[in-house]
């Protein structure tokens, strides 16, 4: 039996199902592993990595071992993902090519409206209310997704995935710094609701220490009942039923979530969006989401730029990558919503004759005036771009099993903690504050607009790379709301540009363009970099360190994988 370093800690994740209460997880030493021959896992937390390897080790498959990684992740990092949400999976097939996309992403309730954000005034109403009610749930679609892709391609029995979080959940994990640091950021929200403070804060209403165990009994006994009996568990009449009545009584205004909603939900198959990069084909996710067309035009914008002989520490190819994200996003906020709403032009957004177009709007010495949507071929006229509430949440992880099977899997609550409604262990996303707020802009319809039934567009780029020989090389995808495209992108560039290790491609800067003003993240800006892009025409430009976070797997010549873990998470998993 294949032993990963992970599986070495004692997480209660033994094949035999046997419960341990200490944990040791080392915190130094599991990035750049190098795995051959079973496959390898990368995810924002050890524990959940652990998850996925049992599973790898217990000869299960990419899909098995993700799902598992997603669930635990529900356990020890509650503040991005879990049932509760939704996400998007990537599956890479090894040895043919084929790639299969799952769409898990929230839906609105059927009687929801274009105005649901706007008071009787037609003015958008206060964050709170918006954000922290069950205005903002949508019915969730993670476990419909994971049901889905596990009929699919499952190895293991359903039950066997829920194994590693019933353990966490049911016989405690310990508090991080890293989870310490966001219960404390979100007082007001993670702290909503009676039960959750009960299992998160203190008496003093502080957030419990680094160190601390938690035990979420509800979440474990949650996890028990849909091993047990599957997705209806969660999407049948009676669970769909007490879910709606809690939410509908959370909801101040307009269309409230009713049981049909929850029984009526769907995970999708969708097309993947792929496209050519140099020798490469870059697969992602398409509609709803935008990830995956929007990496697609980066990486087209610029592929007649020679990247690798700028190098990552040139202004120039910075300014270059800048001006890739504006045009690229333009056309992200006028074009892409869900595409059973709407006509999303994918095929032309990705067309290599329209992207040779939208690139030769790029100069490497001044920057663009002001940064249009394009007219792409099959685009429909007469659409508005509206405002949106920041996106913050998400959380990323990539697997890889012994048969070269890949799945990159992004999985969301939206913001920290979601709405802070706490329902039977877990949170619920606010998901639909990813529709933009109001229905038109100057007359015209807003594709992302509120409709009953629709799903929200988002960010998420869970993104597979295959070589000129049609085998997976790079594994990726990232967290961090409307950054997600920008960090995948700059990660593949400095892979097959640059020619980085996973981890140092994962910690490259981040410099991303927000229409005018450029953000800057100060701790990995190499010197000059502000001087050199203000010299180019970037006259807005703002130091900030947005929330980041990356995984990756690489594949290395004798076939091995190379694990990924953004560099900015260390520090952040230790219990000290």
């Amino acid at each position: 039996m294949r032993i990963f370093p992970s599986l070495l800690v004692p997480l209660a994740l033994a094949l035999s199902g046997c419960a341990a209460t200490t944990q040791t997880v080392p915190l130094e030493g599991v990035e750049n592993l190098h795995f051959r021959g079973a496959g390898a896992v990368s995810s924002a937390d050890p524990r959940a990595t652990a998850a996925g390897e049992a599973m790898l080790a217990a000869g299960g498959s990419a899909t098995d071992a993700a799902i598992a990684v997603m669930l635990a992740l529900n356990v020890v990092e509650p503040q991005s993902s879990g049932i509760g949400g939704g996400g998007f999976m990537l599956r890479g097939d090894g040895k043919s090519g084929e790639v299969v996309s799952f769409d898990g992403r929230e839906t609105a309730p059927a009687s929801a409206t274009p105005t649901r954000f706007l008071d009787a005034q037609g003015e958008v109403l206060p964050r709170e209310t918006r954000v922290l009610s069950g205005l903002s749930v949508g019915v969730p679609g993670n476990l419909a997704l994971a049901a889905k892709a596990h009929a699919q391609y499952g190895r293991l029995p359903w039950a066997k995935l829920f194994e590693p979080a019933i353990a966490l959940a049911r016989d405690g994990f310990t508090v991080n710094r890293r989870l310490h640091e966001s219960l404390a950021e979100s007082k007001g929200r993670a702290d909503k609701t009676a039960a959750a403070r009960a299992i998160f804060y203190g008496a003093d209403g502080e957030p419990l220490p680094i160190g601390s165990t938690i035990k979420v009994p509800a979440l474990a006994a949650t996890f028990e009942a849909i091993a047990k009996a599957g997705p209806q568990a969660f999407y049948g009449p009676e669970p769909a039923a007490a879910l709606a009545t809690y939410v509908a009584g959370e909801t101040p205004q307009d269309g409230r979530m009713a049981a049909a909603d929850v029984t009526a939900y769907e995970a999708k198959l969708r097309d993947p969006v792929c496209a050519r990069y140099r020798v490469y084909k870059v697969c992602g996710m398409g509609p709803p989401s935008s990830g995956g067309i929007a990496v697609a035009e980066m990486l087209g914008q610029l592929e007649r730029f020679d990247l690798a002989a700028l190098g990552p520490r040139s202004p120039r190819f910075w300014h270059l990558f800048l001006e890739s994200q504006r045009l690229a996003y333009a056309d992200r906020e006028l074009y892409v919503a869900d595409s059973d709403f709407l006509d999303v032009p994918v095929t032309g957004l990705v067309d290599p004759g329209y992207l040779a177009q939208r690139s030769a709007l790029i100069s490497p010495d001044r920057t663009i005036p002001k940064a249009e949507p394009g007219v792409p071929p099959g685009a429909p006229l007469a659409r508005a771009d509206g405002p949106e509430e920041p996106e913050h949440g998400t959380t990323h992880f990539v697997v890889v099993d012994g048969q070269g099977d890949a799945v990159s899997y992004t999985s969301t609550v939206e913001g920290p903690f979601g709405s802070g409604l706490f329902w039977r262990g877990f949170y619920l996303n606010n998901e639909l504050t990813d529709f933009t707020l109001t229905p038109e802009e100057g007359g015209k319809p807003v594709a992302n607009r509120v409709e009953g039934g629709k799903r929200p567009r988002s960010s998420m780029a869970p993104t597979i790379v295959y070589d000129a020989n049609g085998k997976v090389v790079l594994v990726v995808g990232a967290a961090g709301g409307p950054t997600i495209p920008v960090q995948v992108a700059r990660a593949i560039i400095g892979v097959l540009d640059f020619g980085l290790p996973a981890e140092q491609a994962l910690g490259l800067p981040f410099v991303m363009a927000f229409g005018d003003t450029v953000i800057v993240e100060p701790d990995s800006a190499p010197p000059g970099l502000v001087e050199g892009l203000k010299a180019l025409g970037h006259a807005q430009i703002r130091e900030a360190a947005p929330p980041l976070k990356a995984n990756a797997l690489r594949r290395l010549p004798d076939g091995g994988w190379e694990v990924g873990v953004d560099p900015r998470l260390k520090g952040k998993l230790d219990y000290r």
